[in-house]
């Protein structure tokens, strides 16, 4: 169980959720995120996790994409099955790596939100978890992503026409207070899709 949990709840009824610390490759949700490399082809932390535990199903859609594309761009996204794992699909999104906070970096990194949701919604999809993106061996400070992450999805998630539901499945503790501490700032903001903020603690 979830030792964290807060929520945004916008207007008209969809939600952001956040948990943590959570294991992104047993989420329930139709649909999970993968922060991957541009290879597609499997790699360390979430990623090496999401392959492992959905089997080599998705490895082989993945090198049918690469096969026709090409390695797949930082802040773009492709859809594979989910094979094994609880949910049906998995996105597969290459963040970019941090030198330093340039504004292309920023740029990017919420493309990589914004570009999953839009294909979820195309799919018509309607949950998606995402992990904590570039957050890992790419180097992007949690804070600083958390920020853009939380503020791209609260502008993406309300016009969708078939995602209920988003939540951020984060893998310790730390990470899910930086996210809960975004949306809570975010909530304080004038939004216009106008966001509930509500927290919850579970056990300890």
């Amino acid at each position: 169980m979830s030792d964290f949990a807060a929520r945004l709840t916008f207007s008209n009824g969809k939600t952001l959720e956040f948990h943590g610390p959570a294991d992104i490759t047993k989420e329930t949700t139709e649909a999970i995120v993968n922060a991957a490399n541009s290879s597609l082809l499997g790699g360390g932390g979430v990623d090496g996790a999401i392959h492992h535990a959905g089997g080599p199903s998705i490895l082989q859609e993945c090198k049918r994409i690469v096969a026709k594309i090409g390695t797949l761009p930082a802040g773009k996204a492709v859809i594979t099955t989910g094979g094994r794992l609880p949910a049906k699909y998995v996105i597969h999104t290459v963040g970019p790596v941090y030198r330093g906070g340039h504004q292309r970096e920023a740029e990017t990194l919420a493309s990589c939100y914004r570009v999953s949701v839009q294909i979820a919604d195309d799919h018509g999809i309607r949950s998606l978890a995402f992990p904590s993106i570039s957050t890992g061996a790419f180097g992007y400070p949690v804070h600083e992503a958390a920020e853009i992450a939380v503020r791209t999805i609260a502008e993406t998630l309300p016009p969708c026409a078939h995602i209920m539901q988003i939540r951020f499945a984060l893998f310790d503790i730390a990470t899910c207070k930086a996210y809960v501490e975004a949306a809570e700032k975010l909530s304080q903001q004038p939004l216009a899709n106008s966001a509930i903020f509500s927290i919850e603690r579970g056990p300890s």
